[in-house]
């Protein structure tokens, strides 16, 4: 019954991870790429592994609140997600990663020795593992007792770089999120000012037309003229420094020229798109939807303040919440209201859905981020590195959510987090977000305070220089 039962717990977990990969393997040929041809079979595979596996844990932790699947089973799965998982974070990515910056070198690319490469990568390789063992030591993540080889040892670093990732994606995110929605933020921009800089546009143009045209008659009419007898001495230097043709253009004072006016060009196209960005935004704050979005950005904002006033809370006085959200508000409603009702039943349903949505949110967030990231990063060359670095960031990000989840989650859930994330010393990983929650969104708000100070006054000078 034993054997039987574990086989049907298997199929079921095998089905389902092979349906993350599928998705995995669609997302990363729709979303991530599709305007770059990625021949590396190995980067998709690795890509779309890594994310059935991310996701094969937040399946288990629902399967563990709901209680599906035989619990022996369950903790065997859990075990084999998580060595997979450690596997692939730990030597197949970074080994990968190496291996493709290895052989973009220039350097390397010149030898063309497939030995030199893979010794190349080694070495790299090498340099991460012990960057990344060293890792360890100046934080208090684990008990001594665990042996080399053991769980703890990965899991425990593999946590503190993903919390820190976690922490700071959260902090631009809960900063980034108001001023996008809000309409307070909105430059205001008319057709007018658009008008007038696609004008200075098309001008920039026709000088830049002008002066190439200069500069191809000047070339012409110095090759008609030939070259004419040879002086020799100071003078024949000095001529030959001055190349003038005959018609008297400086042809390099004309080629700087026209260099200047290019990277203006370049700027001043890239207002008029932010120009009209920044309209289109104007006209859908206006709908229906970006009016919600609008009230949402207040909520926010507010949300925003709460996090960072509780996180400067946590930080001075070195607190860490002892009962999850869940637990305390089911308190509240029973001691203040009166209520009487079956608090164990209520309490896996109300976690079973802010955990599913916790989970939902953070992958949907994780790879909405990523496509931008990317699409704002990548090159043909590069675009292998990247997707490589994405999964290792995700498999981090991911192991970290499970390792955070655990606070948001009733006592009898934790134990199995604990059980199988081994024994770690979970309160350092929420102090550890909070500090780094703090001083991401602190730097955001500077960042995006600059950066919204700048624009208009960028406007400003523009107008009066167009004018």
């Amino acid at each position: 019954g034993a054997k039987m039962s574990f086989f049907v717990d298997s199929c079921i977990m095998f089905t389902t991870q092979a349906f993350f990969f599928g998705f995995g393997w669609l997302f990363f040929m729709r979303q991530l790429f599709k305007d770059y041809e990625i021949h590396h079979r190995v980067v998709q595979l690795t890509f779309a592994v890594t994310f059935a596996l991310s996701c094969t844990m937040f399946e288990l932790i629902i399967f563990e609140i709901v209680g599906f699947l035989n619990s022996s089973s369950r903790y065997f799965h859990w075990k084999l997600d998580l060595y997979a998982m450690l596997f692939s974070l730990i030597f197949l990515l970074p080994f990968y990663i190496a291996y493709f910056i290895v052989s973009n070198l220039r350097f390397v690319q010149s030898l063309q020795r497939r030995r030199l490469i893979v010794w190349l990568t080694v070495g790299v390789w090498l340099t991460f593992m012990y960057f990344f063992w060293k890792l360890g030591d100046p934080f208090p993540i684990l008990s001594p007792k665990h042996g080399i080889f053991s769980i703890e040892q990965g899991i425990s670093r593999v946590g503190v770089i993903g919390v820190t990732l976690m922490a700071l994606l959260s902090g631009f995110g809960a900063v980034n999120c108001p001023y996008t929605y809000m309409e307070y933020f909105l430059r205001h921009v008319t057709d007018t000012d658009i008008q007038s800089h696609e004008r200075r546009l098309l001008q920039n143009m026709e000088i830049i037309l002008t002066k190439k045209k200069r500069i191809a008659l000047a070339k012409r009419q110095t090759r008609q003229a030939g070259p004419g007898p040879q002086r020799s001495g100071i003078w024949g230097m000095l001529k030959n420094v001055t190349t003038s043709s005959p018609g008297g253009e400086n042809i390099k004072q004309l080629q700087q020229d026209v260099e200047a006016l290019e990277e203006l060009n370049r700027q001043l196209f890239l207002e008029v798109v932010d120009l009209h960005e920044q309209r289109e935004r104007i006209a859908y704050s206006k709908t229906l939807k970006g009016k919600y979005f609008n009230i949402m950005g207040y909520f926010f904002s507010l949300y925003c303040m709460w996090k960072i006033f509780i996180s400067t809370v946590n930080i001075v006085f070195d607190r860490v919440g002892k009962t999850d959200p869940i637990t305390r508000g089911i308190e509240i409603v029973v001691v203040y209201f009166g209520f009487q009702f079956d608090v164990k039943f209520w309490s896996q349903h109300i976690s079973f859905l802010l955990v599913g949505i916790l989970i939902v949110t953070s992958i949907r967030g994780l790879l909405i981020t990523m496509t931008k990231f990317f699409y704002a990063i990548a090159s043909s060359k590069s675009s292998n590195i990247i997707v490589l670095l994405f999964a290792e960031i995700m498999g981090m990000y991911f192991i970290s959510s499970v390792l955070l989840m655990r606070m948001n989650m009733p006592e009898e859930y934790r134990l199995i987090i604990t059980e199988v994330l081994g024994d770690l010393q979970f309160n350092f990983y929420h102090r550890w977000f909070d500090v780094i929650f703090l001083v991401s969104a602190l730097s955001s708000i500077g960042f995006l305070y600059l950066a919204h100070k700048q624009a208009p006054e960028k406007h400003m000078m523009q107008g009066m220089y167009s004018r």
